[in-house]
């Protein structure tokens, strides 16, 4: 991000849009975009902060809707109890994998 005459040159990537655009900042930090895609993505975003730029995550009018609809019916008929387990197991071996892909790498390296 570069200052320029007291405004900040953000760029904005959102969630499918294959050109990055440029809006700056007023001298309030205000952030204006454009009608079409406060049409098309709404007035809500999370914004997240990397190193190296900012992105915007539109937020659903109902966010446990988008959520279920995103999910479909993968949790239907399980208990949260059985959704924790599942979730569990599931970290328990991504980071097993993890550990065994960096030990390799450990290995290669010698």
């Amino acid at each position: 991000m570069a200052q320029i005459a007291g405004f900040w040159d953000v760029s904005i990537r959102l969630p499918h849009e294959s050109v990055p655009m440029s809006v700056e900042t007023d001298a309030h930090g205000r952030l204006y975009l454009p009608a079409e895609l406060r049409a098309k993505y709404g007035d809500r975003f999370h914004i997240v902060e990397y190193e190296d730029r900012l992105e915007l995550i539109p937020i659903a009018d109902d966010p446990l809707s988008a959520v279920r609809d995103a999910a479909g019916d993968a949790f239907d008929g399980k208990s949260v109890a059985a959704l924790k387990r599942d979730a569990l197991e599931q970290a328990q071996q991504e980071a097993t994998a993890d550990l065994e892909r960096a030990r390799g790498l450990e290995d290669a390296s010698e």
